[in-house]
């Protein structure tokens, strides 16, 4: 059984579990999104309140609102407890070519409808995906890359899904086939699709029967954002 500290909620502990789980894994204290993610809360102020009720505790430390500073002084290991630590740590000796790509936002994978304010604030400085160096192709550089999450269905025949992540990086021009993110001007809207250049105009071409093209006529009103390099997929369960 893992042992209950007086003083602490089950939020709290919680936190201290994953903290001290997170860390022994990967030698860096996880962003206060991931936090979140984990205790079901989305409000990142109140993950940051409960830092700051821990660190009054003596459970941790962090050097002001800086990312990831956060570290751990009295440890928290749930179930199995200490025993755990030192399997962790072994295979944290394995992942050492771990990597972080920013998520910069939502981009959609149907027909093209405008980005609201408020997925923006979805985002923040800490959003990111963390992925093995070795899972990249050799010709990308990681510094380069970023990441956006898909809304909708348009790409399902190529294997992304609602709710997946795609890792792009940075293009303004494009070769027929690519899988581009793209910024319509003329409408305001962004899109993921394949690029084709046909005479006078570009055809943005979904991977689902169901759905026709979009085409520009005006190239100028469309810029490139950037080419997909590689989709990460969610795992989705049954209820």
């Amino acid at each position: 059984m893992a042992r209950r500290s007086v003083g602490l909620s089950d939020r709290h502990r919680r936190i201290m579990e994953f903290l001290t789980a997170f860390q022994e894994q990967n030698g860096y204290s996880p962003s206060i999104r991931q936090i979140g993610d984990h205790i079901t809360v989305k409000s990142t102020s109140l993950v940051d309140y409960y830092l700051n009720q821990l660190e009054e505790m003596g459970y941790i430390t962090r050097e002001g609102r800086v990312s990831r500073s956060i570290r751990v002084l009295r440890p928290m290991y749930s179930g199995v407890g200490a025993r755990v630590g030192d399997a962790v740590r072994k295979v944290a000796a394995n992942i050492s070519d771990l990597i972080q790509i920013p998520i910069m936002g939502r981009i959609v994978a149907s027909a093209p409808i405008p980005m609201p304010t408020s997925d923006l604030a979805y985002f923040d400085s800490e959003s990111s995906v963390e992925m093995a160096r070795s899972l990249l192709p050799a010709r990308e550089k990681p510094s380069e890359l970023f990441a956006l999450e898909v809304q909708g269905d348009s790409m399902i025949d190529a294997m992304i899904n609602d709710g997946d992540i795609v890792i792009l990086k940075p293009a303004q021009e494009a070769n027929n086939g690519d899988m581009v993110a793209v910024w319509l001007d003329d409408r305001d809207e962004t899109t993921l699709k394949y690029f084709y250049k046909e005479n006078d105009r570009i055809r943005l071409q979904p991977a689902n029967p169901t759905m026709g093209p979009i085409y520009v006529d005006n190239p100028a009103s469309l810029r490139i954002m950037g080419k997909v390099v590689m989709v990460i997929r969610q795992v989705r369960t049954a209820l």
